[in-house]
């Protein structure tokens, strides 16, 4: 079984990690991507984020009408912070040994993957499906490859619809009262409303 990962902070997840996530559904074939909302992002210990408990539900409401996406508190559930080898530990003891994973990240996070908790163990745990989020954007494989040695037969590049969306800027343009229509799901932009997250 081959199972998609795409993990990160979502706060709060937007239409951009939808088509991306569905993109390399499609285009490998996958039977399932989980979403893994972060408990303490390492890269953002001292960042004011949302609770856990905001932002899984702000994911069970956007992937709710996709049949093919689910959620997983795993991480929320894991004290201390969050590192994506514990992460996709984790997922493999619970989907079997069997299960092929899929990480998808940005090919920005690509470039930072040296300084990431063990990277080896990482390739060995799974695939890396990047995803180019600008136009200009591009990382440099030689160099990586120089860190992390054989990363190159583990990575796919997605080759998605750029879209420039980013949750940072959803958070601003709620805090200075901006619409955030069709930048969210109407069940997320609905919850932050009514929950009154980043006013």
């Amino acid at each position: 079984m081959d199972i998609g990962v795409l993990g990160g902070t979502f706060d709060p997840v937007h239409v951009g990690h939808l088509i991306i996530a569905e993109k390399a559904r499609i285009r490998l074939g996958l039977s399932q991507v989980v979403f893994v909302p972060a408990g303490q992002p390492w890269l953002k210990q001292y960042s004011d984020i949302s609770s856990g408990e905001h932002r899984l539900e702000m994911i069970r409401l956007a992937i709710a009408p996709n049949a093919f996406f689910r959620a997983s508190a795993v991480d929320l559930e894991r004290p201390g912070p969050s590192y994506t080898v514990d992460t996709l530990a984790a997922l493999k003891r619970e989907l079997g040994p069997e299960t092929n994973l899929y990480f998808i990240l940005g090919l920005d996070a690509l470039a930072g993957l040296p300084t990431w908790k063990e990277p080896q163990k990482i390739l060995e745990l799974c695939y890396l499906v990047a995803a180019r989020r600008s136009e200009a954007m591009d990382v440099n494989m030689d160099s990586i490859e120089r860190s992390i040695p054989s990363i190159s037969s583990r990575i796919i590049i997605l080759d998605n619809p750029l879209i420039d969306i980013s949750s940072s800027d959803i958070r601003q343009r709620v805090a200075e009262g901006k619409s955030i229509h069709a930048m969210v799901p109407d069940a997320v932009e609905r919850y932050i409303r009514e929950k009154r997250l980043y006013v």
